[in-house]
């Protein structure tokens, strides 16, 4: 990843989203950019026209942590935006991003008996561990059943972000199709800046862009994001709609993997469907019928 690059685009394009009214500035007339202009940013960041320039080329090595802040909130970055620029600033001074110490490699930690006796343990909640590039590296039985559209007939290694761009029916499975591609690139910039030497990360975006119009629009936004905690919509092609409630947790043994866990609202008609999946992928002739 070209850090400078990134540096550049990110600056830009924070400054080009945040209005003058917004920012609490004279805005004037004939103005010919969109968004802020760069002495409006270095007045609010209290820092020289001319350095801000210099960060905005993408010269951002040896930048302090307290100009790094005033850039933040001069540019009304949120907590994972700001989090964001600190990482690429420690790419550009060779520091490790993020306090992360070196990945460990996928099939190793993916395959630690005691992680797969722990997915196990969870039956009434769809389980599963994506590493940073989206790969779906072990999931509990309900989560098998629960992605089975994305595991499809086995082969490499599941890929939501193959799957929500290249897979026609990724439509079908997110009704809320948009959303969920806006949120999959959002994670993925995120894990770019916090890791820009992972090259099987690097060649996945690249044939995504090259495969994906809209993959490439979005990746060219620079929009960042994390996962966290919230509520989804999905649409299975067994039970039908489910809205469901989702937890991530780091899986502190492997850096940069997450656990996620999906759930119901107990007594909610996506319990029933819940149940129904999770007796659906523990029949025996169903599940033969699954694997062809």
């Amino acid at each position: 990843m070209d850090t400078r690059a990134e540096v550049r685009e990110f600056l830009m394009t924070r400054r080009a989203r945040i209005t003058p009214e917004d920012a609490g500035v004279v805005g004037g007339t004939n103005r010919r950019v969109a968004g802020l202009r760069r002495s409006e940013v270095a007045t609010l960041a209290g820092v020289s026209v001319e350095y801000y320039a210099k960060l905005e080329r993408g010269a951002i090595a040896g930048a302090s942590a307290s100009v790094l802040e005033s850039i933040s909130r001069a540019l009304q970055l949120d907590e994972t935006e700001r989090a964001h620029l600190l990482d690429l600033a420690r790419a550009a001074d060779g520091v490790p991003t993020s306090g992360r110490p070196r990945r460990r490699t996928a099939a190793t930690s993916a395959s630690r008996p005691s992680l797969q006796w722990a997915l196990a343990a969870m039956t009434d909640a769809v389980a599963f561990v994506r590493d940073p590039r989206q790969n779906l590296l072990a999931t509990n039985d309900l989560g098998r059943a629960f992605y089975s559209p994305v595991i499809g007939d086995g082969g490499r290694t599941p890929n939501l972000a193959r799957f929500q761009f290249l897979d026609p029916a990724a439509r079908d499975f997110y009704p809320d199709w948009d959303l969920f591609a806006q949120m999959c690139v959002g994670i993925m910039r995120a894990e770019a800046g916090r890791d820009p030497h992972d090259k099987a990360l690097q060649d996945l975006v690249g044939e995504l862009s090259t495969r994906s119009e809209t993959f490439r629009r979005l990746w060219g936004a620079h929009d960042v994001r994390t996962h966290g905690a919230g509520t989804k919509r999905f649409h299975h092609p067994v039970v039908g709609e489910l809205t469901l409630a989702y937890e991530e947790l780091a899986v502190t043994a492997a850096p940069g993997q997450v656990l996620l866990v999906y759930t119901a609202e107990p007594g909610s008609p996506s319990a029933d469907r819940l149940r129904l999946l999770a007796s659906w992928a523990a029949d025996p002739a169903a599940a033969e019928q699954r694997n062809g």
